[in-house]
């Protein structure tokens, strides 16, 4: 186990490699000595295969290879030529050590874990909350219909936007959404809506990934009549009052009522996000794949659950 630049780099017992430290790079750098010592071989074996992997074109030197400075035990700082992840992971491949075996045999699991299941879970960085992190998946898919297209990188997306006390789901299986969230005048008309899609309307079909039957409405007031549905009011008070609320409901009227003949889906999404960015409370979790995966869990949900589903997009944007 050796240490540089906040770095911790070793091989736990299963074979798995483990670094502790700075990882903001999102990747490390090691010295020869450090790579023999993980996989308990000698530096010259290390030497060699390095050797033979730049000769082989495996892997680009200037991509792999770097100097930084060190400072020795004789307190004298020398330039040392370190090596990233990528070259740690190929020597590991190319050594026949009984650490390297376990290495490659760890290493052989995670990636038929990941071809299989579409994801891959590191049980010690999760800790307590892995039996629950395994729950949350099941319950996200256990949502979905059998035939769905929805990807298991994109539920993932959707388990992270639930946060670390997994609440959400409970609430989604009890019913028991709470009702706060953010009280502010949102104010927008379905003519800003409508020009809204239209340019998205405009931009697809300029790239070729809609034509000119995106977005035509089924009747000529589709977008005002979920417009007025979503800001209704009675007595003075809105029937939503909750921005998050509203967005929900925007989200869902827009994909389940069919308000065009082609493109509900997309212009529901669309709608959802220019909504919360018009609202300021867009937020970073809501990436692309948690949107899809979403937008495909309304689409495909059963009539009847209607509530349940704007409860659990009202609860995922207030976390």
């Amino acid at each position: 186990m050796k240490k540089q630049n906040k770095i911790i780099l070793y091989q736990a017992k299963d074979g798995q490699l483990e670094f502790r430290g700075d990882m903001r790079k999102e990747t490390l750098w090691a010295t020869q000595q450090q790579i023999a010592d993980v996989f308990g071989i000698e530096r010259s074996v290390v030497t060699k295969h390095i050797r033979n992997i730049l000769k082989d074109r495996e892997l680009d030197k200037d991509s792999v290879c770097a100097n930084f400075a060190h400072t020795a035990d004789d307190g004298k700082t020398y330039q040392v030529q370190f090596y990233n992840l990528d070259i740690i992971l190929a020597v590991g491949y190319r050594t026949n050590s009984g650490r390297a075996i376990t290495f490659r045999q760890w290493a052989t699991k995670t990636l038929k874990q990941h071809l299989l299941e579409g994801y891959t879970i590191n049980k010690k960085r999760i800790a307590q909350n892995y039996d629950k992190f395994l729950d949350a998946v099941e319950r996200v898919r256990a949502l979905l219909p059998t035939e769905t297209i929805v990807s298991h990188s994109d539920v993932l997306e959707l388990v992270k936007m639930f946060g670390d006390t997994w609440m959400s789901l409970h609430a989604y299986d009890k019913q028991l959404f709470d009702r706060k969230g953010t009280k502010k005048k949102v104010r927008v008309t379905a003519e800003d809506l409508s020009m809204a899609l239209t340019q998205l309307k405009k931009k697809l079909v300029q790239k070729g990934e809609a034509t000119e039957i995106f977005g035509q409405g089924r009747t000529k007031d589709s977008v005002e009549g979920i417009v007025g549905n979503v800001f209704q009011s009675f007595g003075g008070k809105d029937l939503y009052p909750t921005v998050e609320a509203k967005a929900a409901h925007l989200l869902y009227f827009m994909v389940k009522n069919h308000p065009f003949t082609d493109g509900n889906k997309r212009s529901g999404a669309f709608a959802f996000v220019w909504f919360l960015s018009r609202a300021r409370l867009l937020k970073s979790s809501l990436t692309p794949e948690a949107l899809t995966a979403l937008t495909l869990l309304i689409a495909e949900s059963k009539p009847s659950d209607k509530e349940r589903m704007v409860g659990l997009v009202a609860v995922l944007l207030g976390r």
